[in-house]
């Protein structure tokens, strides 16, 4: 078990990121946590940290992958806890995504949707995704389009507990309030460009 704030985790990180040839930065020296402001994960709590970020550029400047380790803490009167997880960011010019919001589903998200109180974009051809995941965006028809891929649909079947966000040519990728470990990177890494692999345009 590595500490949050453990040398050690950054170093293990800095390894990893040179295993997957990305840059890194234990610090965030690019405005990350401006850039993805409007994003849901970003508006909860106070004191928002990102460290330990790892970067890589395509050779034609088009897209950039990014990991990195956030967090931030909610206080409710004397008492306060902060909440970390890693992220993958990817920004491409070859995205083209709705404004969508994906968490794992669970009884009050149900609750809600019942009651016509929460938005929840089901698949009738795909229950078990529709069970396991509340999906929400304004552009139904453009949301569907671009979940509903086989690749996609398959991946969060089988896997539960992700978290999705994306607007344009931006997406996040990650499970709430989970710190992958070092030697889980590589695999995070994998996961990120495979969805990114599904979702993109034709190349520019």
């Amino acid at each position: 078990m590595f500490n949050f704030n453990d040398n050690d985790r950054a170093e293990q990180l800095r390894h990893s990121a040179g295993e997957l040839g990305m840059e890194y930065s234990q610090n965030d020296e690019y405005g990350m946590i401006g850039l993805l402001r409007d994003f849901h994960l970003m508006q909860k709590g106070g004191r928002k940290e990102i460290t330990n970020l790892m970067t890589h550029t395509s050779p034609l400047m088009e897209d950039r992958f990014h990991i990195f380790d956030y967090k931030y803490t909610i206080s409710t009167g004397k008492s306060s806890h902060t909440y970390r997880q890693t992220v993958m960011f990817i920004n491409s010019k070859r995205l083209a995504m709705p404004e969508m919001l994906m968490k794992p589903e669970h009884f009050f998200h149900r609750l809600g949707t019942w009651l016509g109180l929460e938005q929840d974009i089901d698949f009738e051809e795909h229950p078990k995704f529709s069970e396991n995941y509340l999906l929400q965006g304004d552009d139904e028809a453009r949301v569907r389009r671009t979940m509903n891929q086989d690749e996609v649909i398959r991946f969060f079947t089988v896997e539960r507990d992700w978290c999705l966000e994306s607007v344009g040519f931006f997406l996040i990728f990650y499970q709430d309030n989970h710190l992958f470990r070092p030697d889980e990177i590589k695999y995070f890494h994998e996961r990120g460009v495979m969805l990114f692999n599904n979702f993109k345009t034709e190349p520019l």
